[in-house]
């Protein structure tokens, strides 16, 4: 029942995104600054973590899982060590994930040529 779940919940932040862009014509780079701030958002009062739980991949892999990580993991380094902690704690849960992106886009860049 999980996948259902997943299902459903990927399938209605991707239905949430593409209603946002269509209806008030945004790009999609602000949908996504969009989405980030909202996972942010929803971490801040434990939502998303709840929507974790019961949606699963459904919502940890859309881009809004980026902001509740952020968030989620400087909040959690500062309870820890403090205030720097905020600064520090960003890169903990989200650097493998910023490591790859950047690998990833830099051998993309290297196999493909731009047609501008």
């Amino acid at each position: 029942m999980i996948f259902v779940y997943a299902f459903v919940v990927g399938g209605l932040i991707c239905v949430i995104g593409q209603l946002i862009m269509d209806k008030f014509k945004l790009p999609p780079v602000y949908v996504t600054s969009i989405f980030v701030f909202l996972g942010a958002g929803l971490d801040l009062f434990n939502i998303y973590d709840k929507l974790i739980d019961f949606a699963g991949a459904g919502a940890s892999i859309p881009i809004s899982s980026f902001g509740h990580a952020l968030l989620h993991s400087a909040l959690d380094k500062a309870n820890e060590i403090g205030i720097l902690g905020l600064f520090v704690g960003v890169f903990d849960l989200t650097a493998a994930g910023i490591a790859s992106a950047i690998i990833f886009a830099f051998f993309t860049a290297l196999i493909c040529k731009p047609k501008g």
